[in-house]
């Protein structure tokens, strides 16, 4: 959601100051107010307490023709001027960078060619963001894995979201009726996320149903998850590994796309180097840490109207992410 700081020169009145005054001067609620312009309470009465932080633009022309309508006061413009304008914004949409093209990449790939490809990178890359972002694409199912999954209850997740009726069987009869669907359906992709989760050194079973359903499907299929995935296929499961048709592993944000991501903010040169920092160490840094703090200093710079992000304000973020 956008949101917008504006600083008003101390001579003017506001829309909003001129509607509380209006509504104190003739003894009327602001629940009568928004009845009469056909608004809800709650919306009349956040705009006009500073708090509404949506588009403007159709309240503020109701309001202007309710008090032209009821004074006799025509809407002054200049009576408005604002002095300066902040308009800061969060970051929207899907940002592109080396990683999620590699993962985009792989999950193209294996749904044309019904390959079996392995994602692997550590949290905070990106990676699940990438991995949903392309499931929205037709004939894709998304699945994200839990510790507490039992081989039945991963069963059921892929039914549920490729829309499968739940049954009641055995699980190799629910593992049938999926490949069926596979097979009769082409050219689906089944991402399995945090499949990490659903390895030990005790048990691969969950696994190797994954393993069948692609053996004898004509389907494409995507596992991802943290590092010590690949090597737990590596280690348990050679008969997976032998099959990995295409394979990505994040590296993490460059310091180049960093600043692509940062561009149209008003930066300081130490602040900028911060922000860096939080996203390319090595220790901690990652993609999640900088969206995080970002969205704090947007926060923090439109509640106090400044313009410059600076050290200051990505320290006050920080202690906002601390409590």
């Amino acid at each position: 959601m956008e949101a917008v700081a504006a600083i008003y020169t101390s001579e003017v009145r506001t829309l909003a100051q001129r509607v509380n005054e209006y509504l104190e001067a003739n003894k009327k609620t602001k629940a009568e107010l928004a009845n009469e312009i056909n608004y809800s309470r709650t919306t009349v009465s956040r705009y006009l307490s500073g708090k509404y932080d949506s588009d403007t633009t159709e309240i503020e022309a109701k309001l202007e023709e309710y008090l032209k309508n009821q004074t006799g006061e025509a809407a002054d413009t200049e009576q408005e001027t604002k002095s300066s304008v902040i308009k800061l914004s969060r970051r929207k949409g899907f940002f592109e960078n080396r990683d999620s093209a590699n993962v985009i990449g792989v999950c193209s790939s294996c749904q044309e060619d019904m390959g079996l490809g392995i994602v692997v990178g550590k949290s905070g890359f990106g990676k699940t963001h990438a991995l949903k972002y392309y499931s929205k694409m037709p004939r894709v199912a998304y699945i994200e894995c839990d510790d507490t999954m039992s081989s039945r209850d991963l069963v059921e997740a892929i039914e549920r979201a490729l829309g499968i009726p739940q049954s009641y069987g055995t699980i190799w009869k629910r593992v049938n009726g999926i490949r069926e669907f596979f097979n009769v359906n082409h050219g689906y992709l089944l991402i399995i996320d945090e499949a990490d989760k659903l390895i030990s050194k005790y048990t691969q079973k969950k696994m190797e149903i994954l393993r069948g359903i692609f053996d004898q499907s004509d389907v494409g299929m995507v596992i991802a998850g943290e590092p010590k995935l690949e090597a737990q296929i590596k280690s348990y499961l050679t008969r997976f590994a032998n099959r990995v048709d295409f394979y990505a592993c994040l590296k993490g944000l460059t310091p180049q796309e960093v600043e692509k991501y940062l561009s149209g903010y008003n930066i300081e040169p130490d602040a900028m180097n911060e922000l860096i920092s939080r996203a390319c160490n090595h220790q901690t840094g990652c993609f999640r840490l900088l969206d995080r703090t970002l969205n704090n200093v947007i926060r923090i710079m439109n509640e106090s109207g400044q313009e410059v992000i600076t050290l200051k304000v990505i320290a006050q973020a920080s202690n906002m992410m601390m409590l």
